[in-house]
């Protein structure tokens, strides 16, 4: 940055106009000067000082020294500019949040996600620099996530962003964020791809073995649409809103390999054919392993994939019906201890592997849970019955306690008084029905699966599919810890972009957890973004004799609650910004 002067003759009288000029080099490589402020005709004297500010704030061809003296004492002679400042005008301005806006940035150069987004997001004409909005959004969305509009009216004021970005707080206006937006989703495909480079790179990640699972995300907007957004079935219990579905495959690890947006009212069991032939058309054929949670496969898309040239390898869960046919032929078939506390037994019929698995550990915590409902309801029944209520009360009061009891409800048979009838110790009665009682205590804790892998370890199989936590994880992580939920876009484009920038931002949650596990075992990547979120930046602003101030950005240090983690994750913040000196 320099002051620059254009000549100009009028009236044979010869005209200088000075600006403060910054070089900038174009998409193209080509160097061109940009104008900062125009200042106009100015003196010899007006001209010295603003070169002197500009030296101060870029340090001209290096950093320069000035000399800072109290406005009270008298300066000795010296080789460097002497600037006197006004010590009991000191304040401190616009505190603001720097750690975990640094952090996240780390995380972004980690993944080295500029060299995938740089190419395909060149600055505009007007200077806009899409890449560092796409920064910005993807950091909201890790760090504070919430609206576009918040994120322009307080979220980057209130960050350090802008300092961290080298870009002021009007750069990233309303119109631009949305903008930007419309500029990803274009993109999604290779992200994915480049997205299995770095996982690979970075953690040695293997691709052999896939979860698959699908949620729901909702919308605070008033129906009828015309798009993805439609009434389904709500996991989030909003099913008085519309949602739209979402496919997500990670691998065992944990590491997100790919998503697809669907219609909300998408059937878990019409989705899983099309994203095989996707996955397959990305990444091609190979011996993968699908592992998926019952009620996602038909009988028809598990028959097309063991029909499949190779046949595609798959191990799901089975609903509680499949186990009920297959219990007689499980009964004479021995118990194998697979590790400690598990056991199964394999049954192989029409082509597949049937895995019978029961922990005890799962036994104790469902048998705990299923009595103390069970009690909590016995005990409710009883109160129902020694109180005086009409029948529509006791009707109202028992629903209340289906709901609570869950599955511990049918255990216990309910005869209720006819309509008309009063409520009498005779005409509402109840009793434990043991013989489903019975049946609930021999599947407690137990679980059947299917699969087309006949030669693999029983351990193996059942490691795997414990492992489908992990994309339960991501739907948990998803929707609280990067608030995903609700979409507040109206515009379909704009609803798929914000779902990517959700995922570039799980993205970098999933690297700070895979760093943090072996240097931190359990400390969480919400932990470590709240601990760094401490570190604070201010700016200091020392007034000084001749009218202008020096401005001093500062963080603070870190203190000894996050420089444990800094040691255990092998960071070191950067030196403090420079100071500048404003008009």
């Amino acid at each position: 940055m320099f002051v620059r002067a254009k000549r100009r003759i009028e009236d044979g009288k010869e005209h200088r106009y000075w600006s403060v000029v910054e070089n900038c080099r174009n998409p193209d490589g080509r160097v061109a000067q940009r104008q900062v402020l125009y200042l106009g005709e100015i003196n010899d004297s007006q001209r010295a000082a603003w070169c002197r500010s500009v030296e101060v704030l870029c340090g001209g061809s290096g950093p320069k020294q000035v000399a800072l003296f109290p406005a009270d004492r008298e300066a000795p002679e010296l080789d460097c500019e002497v600037v006197r400042i006004e010590l009991g005008a000191l304040r401190l301005r616009r505190a603001r949040q720097w750690g975990a806006c640094w952090l996240a940035l780390v995380l972004w150069e980690r993944l080295e996600l500029d060299r995938f987004w740089r190419p395909r997001l060149p600055p505009s004409r007007q200077g806009t620099r899409w890449l560092d909005i796409l920064k910005t959004l993807a950091c909201y969305q890790l760090i504070d996530p919430g609206s576009e509009w918040r994120l322009h009216r307080h979220w980057y004021e209130h960050s350090a962003m802008g300092d961290l970005l080298g870009r002021p707080a009007e750069v990233v206006g309303g119109h631009t964020l949305y903008r930007c937006l419309d500029k990803l989703a274009v993109h999604k495909r290779a992200f994915f791809s480049f997205l299995r480079e770095r996982w690979e790179t970075l953690f040695d990640a293997r691709f052999d073995v896939l979860l698959y699972d699908l949620t729901s995300t909702y919308f605070e907007s008033d129906p009828p649409f015309s798009d993805k957004r439609r009434f389904g079935y709500s996991r989030d219990k909003r099913s008085d809103c519309v949602q739209v579905v979402i496919a997500l495959v990670v691998t065992p690890e944990g590491f997100p390999l790919a998503y697809e947006v669907m219609p909300g009212n998408t059937s878990d069991k019409t989705t899983l054919a099309d994203f095989l032939e996707r996955i397959e058309a990305q990444y091609g054929r190979s011996e993968r392993v699908w592992i998926m949670d019952r009620g996602i496969p038909t009988e028809e898309t598990l028959a097309a994939m063991r029909a499949g040239d190779p046949p595609v390898r798959y191990l799901v869960g089975t609903p509680k019906g499949r186990l009920t046919r297959l219990e007689k032929s499980f009964a004479g078939l021995p118990w194998r201890e697979v590790r400690e506390s598990v056991e199964v037994k394999l049954l192989a019929e029409d082509g597949e592997l049937h895995i019978l698995a029961q922990s005890r550990a799962r036994i104790l915590k469902e048998r705990g849970m299923r009595r103390r409902r069970l009690k909590k309801l016995w005990r409710r029944l009883r109160e129902l019955r020694a109180q005086s209520l009409k029948r529509d009360e006791l009707l109202l009061k028992l629903g209340a306690a289906k709901k609570e009891a869950g599955r511990a409800y049918h255990l216990v048979e309910i005869r209720l008084p006819e309509a008309g009838q009063a409520v009498t110790p005779e005409t509402f009665a109840f009793a434990l029905r043991r013989d489903r009682l019975r049946r609930a205590r021999r599947r407690e804790g137990r679980y059947l699966l299917r699969s087309n892998l006949a030669g693999e370890d029983p351990e193996t199989l059942w490691r795997y599919y414990t492992r489908l936590t992990e994309v339960e994880q991501a739907f948990k992580e998803l929707k609280h810890d990067l608030a995903i939920r609700p979409v507040f876009h109206q515009n379909e484009e704009r609803i798929e972009a914000h779902i990517f920038v959700a995922f570039i931002a799980y993205c970098l949650h999933v690297t700070l957890k895979n760093l943090a596990r072996p240097r931190a075992p359990g400390l969480t990547p919400r932990a470590v973004l709240e601990k760094f979120a401490t570190t604070q930046m201010v700016d200091v602003h020392l007034p000084t004799t001749d009218g202008r101030h020096l401005v001093l950005p500062r963080r603070t240090d870190p203190t000894r609650d996050q420089q444990l983690p800094l040691h255990q994750l092998d960071l070191k913040m950067p030196e403090q910004p420079p100071p500048r000196i404003s008009t």
